[in-house]
């Protein structure tokens, strides 16, 4: 899917699925950043809906600067996925009075290697911020923790992403048969706080670089 050319024009398709995008950050041990919604015991990757002016980059360019603080040169594209990813959301979440109705979301997820030192993180760059902590895991730790309705899309991302992280096949971690299994489950770091002052809104757009 051609991620840097295609736009979108509208923000919810006719099957009810809206378009997002998702992150997945590796460090230079290959963990993952692994982000603790703000004021819950939910942890996820990084995500959020692309506008209807925007491509699916630069989508993730921005969301990556709201709700983890950094720029496009703080960062290399390793690739994203080939198509759309689709999941569900449980009945209880649907909101049917509310214009067209979303039953879901279809994202491209990118796989993006971090080029800046853990102190460019921010995670108030926004004026509501996504995640209030954060802490480094291994490669299918995110099955374990991830809300189960998202957890077969996490799965595919994974799956589908791991040769870029992983080019030599003999040293790729195996998939765990179960989620509660997962690899490193309890050998991630310990959560690293979000600043405790707002940072101004940056005014400026991320400025989209194709690679």
């Amino acid at each position: 899917m051609p991620v840097g050319s295609t736009r979108y024009a509208t923000l919810i398709d006719p099957e009810g699925f809206r378009p997002n995008v998702g992150i997945i950050l590796s460090n230079e041990q290959r963990r993952l950043f692994w982000g603790r919604r703000i004021g819950q015991n939910a942890w996820q990757f990084p995500q959020g809906g692309i506008r209807a002016d925007e491509t699916p980059l630069q989508a993730m360019y921005r969301e990556l600067e709201e709700e983890v603080g950094l720029c496009p040169h703080q960062v290399t594209v390793l690739g994203c996925t080939q198509g759309w990813l689709r999941y569900r959301l449980p009945r209880r979440f649907i909101r049917r009075r509310c214009g067209p109705t979303c039953i879901g979301q279809k994202q491209i997820w990118f796989m993006l290697r971090v080029d800046c030192g853990e102190n460019a993180f921010c995670l108030d760059r926004s004026e509501k911020p996504e995640f209030d902590a954060w802490r480094w895991v291994r490669y299918w730790h995110p099955l374990r923790e991830v809300v189960y309705f998202k957890r077969h899309v996490y799965a595919q991302a994974l799956e589908e992403l791991a040769p870029l992280l992983y080019p030599e096949h003999a040293q790729r971690p195996v998939r765990p048969t179960e989620p509660g299994e997962t690899d490193g489950a309890r050998h991630g770091e310990s959560p690293k706080p979000g600043g405790r002052h707002r940072a101004p809104q940056m005014a400026s757009q991320l400025r989209q670089r194709r690679r």
